[in-house]
């Protein structure tokens, strides 16, 4: 139980030291997903194996949630980009965020 409580305040700290929206997207899905691997897990009598296995999905689906959350376009080309490009490489136009 201990190694898991370091686990979580680990995530908790990255998540709260200015990550952009994807790192954020995966550490929330990294804690929901180990959380319901755990449960599952601990009913075939295997918590630890469910935990990673629930961690590993949930981080990959929250990281392409949290990518897309910040989707950017060029208002000229009209262009879409991630999160991490500021300037659109075609034009040099400043990227805005998309409205969802």
């Amino acid at each position: 139980m201990k190694k898991y409580t370091v686990v979580v305040l680990l995530l908790l700290l990255v998540m709260a030291a200015g990550c952009t929206s994807t790192q954020k997207g995966a550490g929330v899905g990294t804690l929901i997903g180990a959380g319901a691997g755990a449960i599952i897990g601990h009913q075939s009598g295997h918590a630890a194996e469910g935990a990673l296995i629930g961690g590993a999905a949930g981080a990959a689906g929250g990281a392409l949630v949290g990518d897309a959350m910040d989707s950017k376009f060029c208002p000229v080309c009209g262009k879409q980009f991630g999160s991490d490009v500021q300037y659109c490489p075609a034009d040099g136009t400043e990227l805005k965020v998309m409205q969802k």
